[in-house]
């Protein structure tokens, strides 16, 4: 049974959109976890009503609020599916008040990610392009399969779909699978990445990563990498159902960063696949 004395009080950023209202909910289902505040862009018309009540639960008694400052000082943690600079601008806060920051963020810039690093001296960040168990899974083997087979002989591609609303591409966690094969490789993925192909392209270049983009209806998001050799193809999937899966994997992320010395983990940390 949960314990609410002892029982870590986690911020949730960007509370009303679809994630935010996942992140509540499961929140709520978890042992160990409990909503300790609720934070929404300042103007929002939901800055004031019960963060339990939006996300489709009962009253919890906490009320959204355009304060993330108030917030943090009065938490262990803070749950971050937002946008870059609001990321950024969080991490900051997070490091002053020196608590843990899971991030699910995508579409980070390298100046971005400087920054959130930075904060990481002093606040304990769990960062990934995906919070899934499955998708960090597939990682792992995506890594071990690149690392397994020669590069002159196997071309690698990453597809990925996504619903009409995603602003980000390619995606976060596929960027996370591209640098798992890279490092699998032991190359550099901006050196060798293929983002677009349009016209008369020219060959294939040996050792490359590509990158497909889909977008389209609710898609929440479908992984393949394929693996393509002479007169064979391996392709390892992931597709996820519901966006649960994501705020769930954050939030036992945040249970794991708890207590742990300030900074930058990821979700293979986490599982113990680092």
């Amino acid at each position: 049974m949960s314990d609410a004395a002892t029982d870590m009080g986690l911020v949730v950023v960007g509370a009303a959109g679809r994630m935010g209202q996942a992140l509540i909910r499961a929140v709520a289902t978890i042992p160990g976890a409990r909503v300790a505040g609720a934070i929404e862009r300042a103007g929002s018309p939901h800055v004031g009503k019960d963060v339990g009540e939006l996300a489709g639960i009962s009253r919890i008694g906490v009320a959204i609020s355009d304060d993330p400052l108030q917030a943090f000082a009065h938490a262990e943690g803070v749950l971050d599916f937002t946008a870059p600079a609001a990321t950024v601008e969080f991490a900051g806060y997070a490091a002053q008040a020196r608590i843990v920051h899971v991030i699910g963020t995508t579409g980070c810039s390298p100046q971005d990610n400087e920054k959130i690093a930075a904060a990481a001296r002093h606040a304990t960040i769990v960062k990934s392009g995906n919070m899934s168990l499955g998708v960090n899974l597939l990682a792992v083997l995506v890594e071990q399969a690149a690392r397994a087979l020669d590069p002159e002989d196997f071309d690698i591609e990453i597809l990925e779909m996504h619903h009409r609303h995603k602003v980000d591409a390619p995606s976060g966690t596929a960027l996370l699978l591209g640098e798992a094969a890279a490092a699998g490789r032991e190359i550099a993925l901006a050196e060798n990445s293929v983002r677009t192909r349009d016209g008369h392209t020219g060959a294939r270049r040996s050792g490359s990563i590509g990158f497909a983009t889909l977008r389209g209806g609710s898609v929440v998001g479908e992984h393949t990498v394929f693996l393509s050799g002479p007169g064979e193809r391996i392709a390892l999937s992931h597709h996820a159902e519901d966006r649960a899966i994501f705020a769930r994997g954050a939030v036992k992320a945040a249970l794991w960063a708890r207590g742990r010395k300030p900074g930058l983990y990821s979700m293979r940390d986490v599982l113990g696949f680092a």
